[in-house]
Order: C-alpha cells, then structure tokens, then sequence
C-alpha cells in the first residue's frame, strides 16, 4: 500500500478545536421558501394539486374541503408515495411523472399529517399538514410550508435550534464506517479477507438508533485496500434473514464473480457462505454492495469501499492557473459514501450531522477525496473556501482535471478529487440540496466540516 496515500479515518476527538470556531458562526447555510397561503375567508377546494419530489411535499400545508380528493403527481426523480399517518388512505408507489387521485371520502373533518413512507425520505423533508375543512386557512404557523404570515412564526425558537445543532458538531455516536479491513496472507499470495452480511443496531444521529444492514457490523462496510495484480478471495457469510450477493461496482472481476443470482452465481442463504476469488487487473475506485433486492438493502447501509492500487494523480499539471506539485505528497485518503434513503437516510459514511466525521488537516496539505453515491439521487457536493480538483471518474483518470466550486455526484458514481488545505477555519461542507442539510429543527443530514489548522 502507498504511504503517500494511505487512508486516513477522522474521528471525532476533537470537540474542542472545533466548538471554538464553530461559536463564531463558522457554519451557517441558508434557505429560502416561497408559496402564497390561501387567503382568508375562501372555501376549501374539492381537490387539491400535491407535487413530490426530492425532498419536499408541497403544498406542505394542504387544506382540502370534506370528501374531497388530492392529485398526487411525483415530479422528482425516483420512486416516492403521499400517506395519511394513522389511516389507510394513502396512494401506491408512484414512479417518476406517474400521478394518481387520492380520495379522502374516509377522512373525517380535522387535521392529519402526509408523508413519504419510504424509509429516510420523511426525516428527508417529505411531511405536510393536511386539514379536512369546509373553509381554507388564512395562514400557516409552520415557517416550513412555503406560507403563512411572517407574524405568525417563532423566528426566535429557529435560530436557537440552527444554532443549537452546529454548536453540537461533532457528536459522539457509537459505531463506525470505513475502517481498514486486514486480510490473511496465503501460501499462494493471495490476501484473504472476510466480510459478514447481518442487521445491526446503528446509531446515525446523537440518540438515533436504526436498524442498519451492514457488513461486519460497520456503516459503510470496512475499507478493502489491494493492489494491481493482488490475487484476492473474499469469504461472505450471509447472517441476514434473506438471501443475498456482492457485486464488485467498478471492479474489473470474472462473470462468475460478478455477483448477480442468479444469473453468475447462485445465491448464498441465510447460514451459507461463499468466496469470490479474482486477481485485480488495473487501479480502480470501486465499492461494493448487494445486487439481490439492492433497493432495499444499499439504502439501510450495505455498501462499502473497495480501492485497487494507487490513483494516477496530475503532478505538476497546471490547470486554469493554478499548478499541482510535481512533488505532491497525499496527507491523507479519504472515502466519502453518500446515501439518502433507507433507515440510514440522508448522511455522509452512514452518519447524519452532527455525527458526521470532521475532515482535519493542516494548512497547505492535499487531501484525496473519493466520493461514492451509493443513494437513490444526485448529489451536489460543495466545499466552501477551496476548489476541488477532479481528477477521475468513476476511478478512471480524466485527461483534463478541472476545479469545480460544487461535484455533482449521480447514484453510482464515484468521482475522486484533490483539494488543498490553503485557509485556516472551520469551513462548510455539504450537499448543496438545501433540504438535504437543513429542516426547521436545525442543520442534519449531509453536512460537515473541513477544518484547516494553522501550525503557524
């Protein structure tokens, strides 16, 4: 394995530094909002408009007359549904573009609150309030529902829960993704490693406990590091209540090893075991997860990180002005696995802030970051003060590196990037979906910290 870019695993030992920035405001993202309430006096419609999308119900206030219907479109981008909590009123599993007439002929008059039942897409942000009225409401009391009088809202209680939730960062949780994954050295050269599929009890959020799917009871799974033409076995046995498989996403591996049942393999029962062998072929930033009913099991946290070999980087490259070392030396190697559903739902390596990780370095050190998404949706990653340089996707090395303010990142993908560590602070780090780092009750979800320390 290379020194220069070994992986390093930040933990959260460093409650001190980073209080003491972040009480000087270091961490404020904004949000903004926009939808007219109904005006005063107005009869309740008979039928209501609802859009979903990635994370929103909007309305988020509806207000509907007695026996009256909801149009529920999906305008994002992956699978969402609209329940009434507490009844049986609630539509199918709408795919992208798909619309359906909710009737709410059941529902006696009052209020009940909508919501997305996949898992993680209401802590995501897919909630409303829906009043069964003969009249429509004059004003909301919710600052969240795109509404309402600016009177009417306790501005004071939503900065002290913003404020309250940073000053948090970095909290203790118990559990921990990521780590270094040792292997057993054959007589043949061949590094074999173990991996166990089981249900964990896992701690994304101060005080949260979620039923995770993991590997080796760690979210993401631990990190396989080989190198170009390492012959590799890798021995799974299965401790869920289900059937399973691993696929090698980015891995060049045999058919056979694919890890598809049932087409390459059969696949392996609860109590079985079975052992992928294959001899990597060239550098890749690959992962690995489940492929037998992957809809499920990725979002509750089984993925990990797989790193072949050593990333062919653009020393002494200058791109739009600004020059990479020839002699650069990677401080530190850093996954970052982002996820959005499930009941790991919207957090940065299986962490939702702030219990997400800090990113420590020193100034003028460069740091090699690999993003994974291994969610349901794009992520735009932004890095506040600093540039990232992408220099591969999907493991493989771009001709032309470029900076980017903001990395998209689409479900699958991996996209590895070099950033300098220039200014000293406490600088932002997030998905730049503002729902998917912020909600009324103060920042969460995918959100930490670069923090720059200067030896100076």
């Amino acid at each position: 394995m290379s020194e220069e870019r070994s992986v390093a695993m930040i933990g959260v030992s460093v409650l001190a530094v980073v209080a003491l920035v972040l009480s000087a405001g270091a961490l404020i993202i904004s949000a903004s909002s926009g939808r007219t309430a109904a005006p005063v006096g107005t009869a309740a419609p008979a039928m209501v408009a609802v859009d979903l999308a990635e994370f929103s119900v909007m309305p988020n206030e509806i207000v509907v007359a007695p026996g009256g219907s909801l149009t529920v479109t999906n305008a994002g981008a992956i699978e969402h549904d609209l329940a009434v909590v507490g009844t049986n009123v609630a539509t199918s599993l709408l795919r992208p573009g798909e619309r359906e007439v909710l009737e709410l002929a059941a529902l006696e008059p009052g209020r009940y609150t909508v919501i997305c039942t996949i898992p993680g897409h209401e802590s995501g942000g897919m909630t409303g309030t829906l009043a069964v009225s003969g009249a429509a409401m004059g004003s909301s009391t919710d600052p969240m529902d795109h509404g309402g009088s600016a009177a009417d809202v306790d501005w004071v209680a939503l900065d002290r829960a913003m404020e309250e939730t940073i000053l948090s960062f970095p909290a203790e949780t118990s559990g921990l993704g990521n780590q270094p994954l040792e292997y057993a050295l054959l007589a043949d050269g061949t590094k074999r490693f173990a991996l166990v599929a089981e249900i964990i009890e896992w701690e994304v959020e101060p005080g949260k406990f979620v039923e995770g799917w993991a590997y080796n009871g760690q979210i993401p799974g631990p990190l396989i590091k080989v190198d170009v033409g390492d012959k590799v076995e890798v021995v799974v046995t299965n401790k869920l209540p289900m059937g399973t498989d691993v696929h090698w996403h980015g891995i060049i591996v045999p058919n056979s090893m694919d890890g598809v049942a049932p087409l390459t393999q059969d696949l392996i029962m609860p109590g079985e075991t079975f052992t992928y062998a294959f001899t990597t072929t060239e550098p890749a930033v690959g992962m690995y997860h489940p492929h037998h009913h992957g809809q499920m099991k990725l979002p509750n946290g089984m993925f990990g990180v797989m790193l072949v070999g050593d990333l062919d980087l653009p020393r002494g490259m200058t791109v739009a002005n600004r020059t990479v070392p020839q002699d650069l030396v990677v401080a530190q190697e850093i996954p970052m696995v982002l996820n959005d559903a499930g009941t790991i739902g919207l957090s940065l390596n299986g962490k939702s802030f702030p219990a997400t990780a800090p990113i420590i370095a020193n100034k003028g050190e460069w740091i090699l970051m690999h993003y994974y998404n291994e969610g349901l949706t794009i992520h735009p990653m932004h890095l506040h003060g600093f540039p990232q340089l992408v220099v591969a996707k999907d493991g493989f090395p771009l001709i032309a590196p470029q900076w980017e303010d903001t990395v998209n990142v689409a479900p699958g993908e991996r996209y590895s990037v070099l950033i300098q560590a220039e200014h000293a602070g406490v600088w932002a780090f997030h998905c730049h979906i503002l729902t998917h780092a912020e909600r009324k009750e103060g920042m969460f979800g995918m959100v930490t910290a670069f923090i720059v320390l200067d030896d100076q």
